[in-house]
């Protein structure tokens, strides 16, 4: 028996049941078309982007998932791509579902990366559902000052 009315689309909530909330999520119904007719897991794969004195790194969180699951590319024009795709668990006949939250599907993201990227050193790891790319900075060459003594 639902308690509270909910102004999202007529559901209704119970508020002995906090998991039972349903909450408005605008990117839900979002197709996306580069991987049309496929639920897109691609709003939910968090990518950070950090450029540090050496390096920029990418870290991307991508849980339940095999380094084998997940590619890393680097394209001619400079652009970083890591892609891969969650499958959907197998349904058993027998089993009832409650609520399926966890997204599935392909994702991908791309980056266009800065001129100071060493395109040709770029390292890729994963560890507890982590994908970390590292991409070295060109060093930048320092002008050598000289000083010229002035006569006369």
């Amino acid at each position: 028996m639902s308690l509270i009315p909910s102004f999202f689309g007529g559901r209704r909530s119970n508020i002995f049941e906090p998991f039972s909330l349903d909450v408005w999520d605008p990117s839900r119904d979002f197709s996306f078309p580069e991987f049309p007719g496929e639920t897109s897991a691609i709003v939910n794969t968090r990518m950070d982007w950090k450029e540090t004195p050496e390096a920029h790194v990418f870290k991307a969180d991508l849980p339940g998932l095999k380094k084998e699951e997940v590619k890393v590319e680097i394209e001619d024009d400079r652009v970083l791509q890591i892609s891969g795709e969650r499958n959907v668990e197998k349904e058993d006949k027998n089993d009832t579902w409650h609520r399926i939250e966890r997204s599935s599907g392909k994702f991908s993201r791309r980056f266009r990366l800065p001129e100071n990227a060493k395109m040709d050193q770029v390292k890729a790891s994963m560890e507890n559902g982590v994908l970390t790319v590292t991409i070295p900075n060109v060093e930048v060459k320092k002008a050598d000052v000289k000083s010229i003594e002035i006569s006369g």
